[in-house]
C-alpha cells in the first residue's frame, strides 16, 4: 500500500495527522473482520463507539476502502434467481397455447368457483375449459390431457405456456407434459405481460354485458362459460386476427373467410369507385406469425 497515497493522508503541506501504515491495516482488517464485512463504515463507526472505540472517522474509512478498491455495497443482499423472458413464437394452431385460471364469484362471501381456460396462441381459439369448486393439479392435468386428445395433438409438436400458479408448477401437470412429449414454459415472477393472450380472454370474458356478479351455483357458471365460449370462438370478430373468428382460423377456414370478403369489397369499389381513395379496399389481414414478448432485434423475428 503506497502511504503517500493523497486520498489516505492528511490534505496540504502536513502531514502529521496521517495515519501510519501499522494504523491503516489495522483499521482494514477490522472492516474485513467477519463482524464487520457486510457493514457501511458509518455502522462500523457507530457500532465502535459504542464500544468505546475510535479508530479513525467515517471519511478516512472510506479513503482506506477507496484506495483498495473495495467501495461498493458491503450490506448482505438476498438473491434473486435469474429468470429468463420467455419468447415464443406460433405460425399455426396447435403449436403454443396459453393457459390461466380466474375466479368466479359465488354467493358465499371468500368463496369462488375456478375458471380454467386453455387458448390457443396464433388463433385464438379456446381449445378447452373447465370450471370447477376447487383450483388443483389434478383438474389441471385432467383439463390439458383431454384437450390433447381432443385436438390430436402429437408428441413435440406443442408448447403449453403459463404463469406460476401452484398449479401451473405442480409435479403433476409437469409429469404429464413429459408423457405427452410437451414443452413447458412459464411467465417470469410478478410479471403481469408475459402471459397477455389468455388475460385478454378473461378481460373480454368479464367485460361481456351479461357477466354477472355473482353465480348461484357451479352449473350456472359452467352455463354461462359453454354459451359464452361458444360465442366466443365462433361469433366474436377478433381484432388481432384479421377480424376472423377464432374457428374459422384454428380450422383452417380464414382464406375462404377472406376471400369472400374481398370479393364483397370489390363489388363496392367497382359500384362506387370514388368513394374509395387510389386503390381498391382489401380486408385486414391475418397475421402470419404470433408472439409471446418477440425479440427486439428485426433480424432474429424474420420468419
Amino acid at each position: 500500500m503506497d502511504a503517500t497515497n493523497p486520498k489516505i493522508r492528511k490534505r496540504g503541506s502536513g502531514t502529521t495527522r496521517a495515519l501510519s501504515e501499522k494504523e491503516r491495516e489495522k483499521i482494514l482488517s477490522i472492516m474485513h473482520s467477519e463482524e464487520y464485512i457486510d457493514k457501511s463504515p458509518r455502522q462500523i463507526y457507530a457500532h465502535l463507539l459504542d464500544k468505546g472505540i475510535y479508530m479513525c472517522s467515517v471519511r478516512t474509512m472510506y479513503r482506506i476502502l477507496e484506495a483498495e478498491g473495495e467501495v461498493v455495497e458491503r450490506r448482505k443482499q438476498k438473491q434473486r434467481s435469474s429468470y429468463k423472458k420467455p419468447e415464443l413464437l406460433a405460425t399455426q394452431p396447435n403449436q403454443l397455447w396459453c393457459w390461466d385460471t380466474t375466479k368466479l364469484k359465488s354467493p358465499k362471501k371468500w368463496k369462488y368457483f375456478y375458471l380454467y381456460a386453455i387458448m390457443d396462441v396464433f388463433s385464438r381459439y379456446i381449445v378447452g375449459w373447465m370450471v370447477a369448486e376447487k383450483e388443483t393439479a389434478e383438474l389441471a392435468r385432467q383439463l390439458i390431457g383431454e384437450t390433447c386428445e381432443k385436438q390430436d395433438i402429437k408428441e413435440n409438436e406443442l408448447t403449453i405456456h403459463s404463469d406460476r400458479g401452484s398449479a401451473m408448477k405442480s409435479k403433476t401437470v409437469a409429469q404429464l407434459y413429459v408423457d405427452l412429449g410437451i414443452s413447458k414454459s412459464l411467465s417470469r415472477p410478478s410479471v403481469s405481460n408475459d402471459n397477455p393472450y389468455i388475460e385478454s380472454g378473461f378481460k373480454t370474458l368479464k367485460y361481456c354485458p351479461s357477466f354477472p356478479e355473482t353465480f348461484g351455483c357451479v352449473l350456472n357458471a359452467r352455463d354461462f362459460c359453454r354459451e359464452f365460449f361458444n360465442f366466443y370462438n365462433n361469433q366474436h370478430y377478433h381484432s388481432g386476427i384479421g377480424l376472423l373468428t377464432p374457428a374459422s382460423v384454428h380450422y383452417g377456414n380464414a382464406n375462404v373467410v377472406r376471400e369472400k370478403r374481398e370479393q364483397v369489397l370489390l363489388e363496392a369499389y367497382t359500384s362506387h369507385p370514388e368513394r374509395f381513395v387510389k386503390k381498391v379496399p382489401v380486408p385486414p389481414e391475418l397475421p402470419n406469425a404470433v408472439w409471446i414478448n418477440a425479440p427486439k432485434n428485426d433480424a432474429e423475428i424474420s420468419l
